[in-house]
């Protein structure tokens, strides 16, 4: 029997009365091949990933880190003055109340603050809680709700900031520590664990893909916090967790984190421009493996296979049709270690794009105008 995985965003919700309350708020439940109307790799954002050096200035981080393999304790202690806990306060009739509780952490001299966009959505106003128990107001800079990232700009002295390491480096079987505010009162927790893999994909979550899975626990209030190795680099943000599947059937140590190299890309966006712009192909899709091509009866095994193609779209405009298997975006071939969206990324809307298209037995080339994503796409 097939298992599906309800998959969980890591933040704590306030109920009116004040009380801290765990809400895993489910996204979706998660079919290899569920239909996505509106696939991860069409709300890619439209920003090149910089070399390292150039993500440090872009970011104003810095550059420094530790010797690999260095002392927990010690990464704590580089780490830990830069992470907070985020509060989140909604107004109603003039007045505020409890929102929710996530964590963030800071990343540049401006007091520029890093964490999951579901950990500010619906507050009216933020603020943080220092290491040391000191409260700061904070203002939201920007949010993008595809990526599930947010940067926040926090009043005062920075206590510290932290290095943006390169996910794409990592490989399973590192170790990693995790730092956050689980339930929003166990500030600053520590927990230890190890890459599990890289490179995971939930199609059915819609805009969750390339993530980077771990087992360094995470729960409810850890939500936009950092996944730091031993050399004190933050690789990821944490953002969700698998507690069991659908049958119920519980599950232990299943924690995914959005990629550092993909944070950074979102939050320059978010700092120069207060949003980010992704360009639109206008399909839905499937990643082709061995089962789906042989569920599908496809010639080819590896690719994208079109499960609906949007009206009015760029792909519509292209002639694509559901069925077919987009092979190639651009020079970058689908499969292996190029995702769809990974292909699609180095473009911006207004780009015409070639794709490569199987369809039965015959391949074909066909040009894609490709446009901004739509706000209700």
């Amino acid at each position: 029997m097939r298992r599906f995985l309800y998959i969980v965003a890591i933040v704590v919700v306030l109920s009116c009365f004040g009380l801290a309350t765990v809400a895993y708020v489910i996204g979706t439940s998660l079919s290899p091949d569920e239909e996505v109307a509106q696939s991860p790799g069409n709300r890619r954002p439209v920003v090149t990933r910089p070399a390292d050096d150039a993500r440090a200035v872009d970011l104003g981080i810095q550059t420094g880190s530790l010797p690999p393999g260095s002392d927990p304790v010690a990464v704590v202690r580089r780490v830990g003055p830069a992470v907070v806990t985020v509060l989140n306060e909604r107004e109603s009739d003039g007045s505020f109340s409890p929102g929710g509780t996530g964590t963030g952490f800071i990343i540049s001299t401006s007091g520029d603050i890093v964490t999951n966009e579901h950990v500010v959505a619906g507050g009216d106003r933020f603020s943080v809680i220092l290491q040391d128990g000191q409260e700061r107001t904070a203002d939201l800079v920007g949010s993008d709700p595809i990526a599930d990232l947010a940067v926040l700009r926090m009043e005062g002295d920075v206590p510290g900031i932290v290095s943006l390491g390169d996910s794409d480096a990592l490989l399973p079987g590192q170790r990693v520590l995790a730092i956050g505010s689980p339930l929003g009162s166990f500030t600053n927790t520590v927990t230890r664990g190890i890459i599990g893999a890289v490179e995971r994909d939930f199609p059915g979550a819609g805009t969750y893909a390339d993530l980077v899975q771990h087992d360094a626990a995470i729960n409810p209030g850890n939500s936009g916090g950092p996944l730091v190795t031993l050399s004190g680099e933050v690789v990821g943000v944490n953002t969700l967790g698998v507690p069991r599947t659908e049958d119920g059937q519980l599950t232990q140590g299943l924690f995914f984190a959005v990629p550092s190299n993909h944070v950074s890309s979102v939050v320059t966006a978010l700092i120069d421009d207060g949003r980010v712009v992704y360009p639109f192909l206008g399909v839905g899709y499937v990643v082709v493996d061995g089962r789906v091509a042989a569920e599908a009866d496809l010639s080819v095994s590896m690719g994208a296979l079109v499960t609906r193609v949007l009206p009015g779209g760029p792909a519509e405009g292209a002639g694509l049709r559901e069925g077919d298997v987009i092979l190639s975006i651009g020079d970058q071939d689908i499969g292996g270690r190029t995702t769809f969206f990974e292909a699609l990324e180095p473009f911006v809307p207004g780009d015409v794009v070639d794709i490569s298209v199987r369809r039965g037995d015959e391949t074909f080339e066909a040009e894609v105008d490709l446009v901004e994503r739509p706000a209700d796409a």
